[in-house]
């Protein structure tokens, strides 16, 4: 990647990290920069947002809860 690519796609992400947080999504820089390389590889952003809603909706396996206990 030549040094004005890089700008370029710095400066998507960084436009797309403002919006995300305008509209509160809690999404951070790399996990939006994951996100943006599945769609240009072809996955279906309606399907990957889908994803993302469905983990947030499942318990977080890090966080101890009575039942692991």
């Amino acid at each position: 990647m030549d040094a004005e690519t890089t700008k370029t796609a710095r400066d998507s992400l960084d436009l797309v990290f403002n919006m995300s947080n305008i509209l509160d999504t809690g999404l951070n820089r790399h996990t939006l920069a994951v996100l943006i390389a599945l769609c240009e590889l072809g996955l279906n952003p309606e399907a990957l947002a889908a994803v993302v809603m469905e983990l947030r909706r499942e318990p977080s396996w890090s966080t101890p809860t009575a039942a692991h206990i």
